[in-house]
């Protein structure tokens, strides 16, 4: 599915009126034009291929369930050598929604007006405007996370690297700007 927006380089988008209890299943793909937009977003030399598995359901009163396996192949450049390095992605996530000012949405705090932060507990659903949820968006940015931010080509080390002993630093004496200043 073309994206509605220039900022989004992969988009499925879903209406929340028509999604039920039951959970609808769902295979999207990205094309050539998109994974092209993919790569110059993430920065890397190219995304083969981006395809994920979801299923979206309705979650509470207001809210949409995504849940699915996003999986792609990227090639990257070796940080060592610059070489091409192939990658494969394959995550699953979960990615809760609720419409904008739903109470849903608001971190739970204690009395004294404090937020708890729970950092092994479930995410904050996130919040959308108007009917339509990005879901293709939602698998793009699960794959982005993915993505090692070091690649290096198998059995590549630094080498080479010499550490400053710092042995040659010496501290200039606050004297010596002042040897040199009256010679006549």
């Amino acid at each position: 599915m073309k994206n509605d927006r220039d900022d989004v380089p992969f988009s499925y988008r879903v209406k929340v009126g028509h999604i039920s209890a039951n959970p609808v299943e769902v295979h999207i793909e990205a094309d050539a034009s998109e994974l092209k937009a993919l790569a110059e977003a993430w920065s890397v030399v190219s995304v083969e291929n981006l395809s994920a598995d979801l299923q979206i359901a309705r979650w509470k009163r207001d809210g949409v369930r995504v849940k699915g396996r996003v999986q792609a192949k990227i090639v990257q450049s070796c940080v060592v050598t610059l070489e091409p390095v192939e990658a494969a992605i394959d995550e699953t996530f979960e990615q809760i929604f609720v419409p904008e000012g739903s109470k849903l949405a608001r971190q739970p705090g204690n009395d004294a007006g404090e937020m708890l932060l729970d950092p092994d507990g479930p995410d904050l659903p996130e919040t959308f405007v108007g009917d339509t949820i990005d879901a293709g968006e939602v698998v793009a940015e699960f794959a982005a996370l993915a993505i090692d931010p070091y690649p290096r080509k198998d059995g590549v080390e630094f080498e080479g690297h010499i550490e400053d002993s710092g042995e040659n630093d010496k501290k200039p004496s606050a004297f010596a700007v002042l040897k040199d200043w009256k010679k006549d």
